[in-house]
């Protein structure tokens, strides 16, 4: 992917059989999907699913590291997008996440709720990559308050708090709203801006 269609969100490369968990996930919950559901909205049979993922469980952690992945090159490329400075770099970030738990709603909304489904080892990885990803708020906003451009008392738990803001769109942001994903991501930047005494969100 390149530096220039981050902010893409047409298409999912999701298999067939994720696809279709997915939306039975997003519907009713891990726990409460069978394996026969997620078979029958694929399109196939039960072995046939079996032939592909070993288990529900399996199913799961593929599509967990399907939203990771997705979220963390974007990420990469909105860092190599922007300007060097502190700002430049929150404010492409601010905007990666409220696109990405936007537009592709279902799938941040899983890779965030169901965290409590996953097997313990598959849960510390998991949680090993969305760690990565506040890592990466963490020095912006650390290296901001130490510039003098952001301000902050506590400059770990206002980035935490940037990242909670942005991906809790997810949990309630509905298509045909008052406003649409770009316009959300500017009011979120303005949002961050005012939160640490950016004066001028430009």
């Amino acid at each position: 992917m390149s530096a220039q269609d981050w902010r893409t969100h047409d298409t999912d490369e999701l298999p067939t059989i994720l696809a279709a968990a997915l939306e039975c996930f997003v519907e009713q919950g891990y726990h409460g999907t069978s394996i026969r559901e997620v078979a029958s909205r694929a399109g196939l049979s039960v072995p046939g699913v079996y032939h592909h993922y070993p288990s529900k469980q399996a199913i799961l952690v593929a599509i967990m590291e399907h939203a990771m992945a997705d979220l963390w090159w974007r990420s990469e490329a909105a860092a190599a997008e922007a300007a060097d400075d502190p700002w430049s770099q929150l404010r492409a970030q601010v905007e990666c996440l409220v696109l990405f738990h936007s537009r592709k709603q279902d799938l941040a909304f899983i890779a965030w709720s169901e965290i409590r489904s996953l097997s313990p080892e598959h849960r510390v990885e998991h949680i090993s990559r969305r760690d990565r990803q506040q890592r990466v708020l963490d020095r912006i906003v650390e290296q901001g308050v130490a510039d003098g451009v952001l301000q902050s008392r506590r400059p770990r738990e206002a980035s935490r708090a940037v990242t909670t803001m942005c991906t809790a769109v997810a949990q309630w942001y509905r298509t045909g709203g008052p406003l649409s994903p770009d316009e959300l991501a500017l009011e979120y930047v303005a949002l961050v801006a005012a939160m640490l005494g950016r004066p001028d969100p430009g």
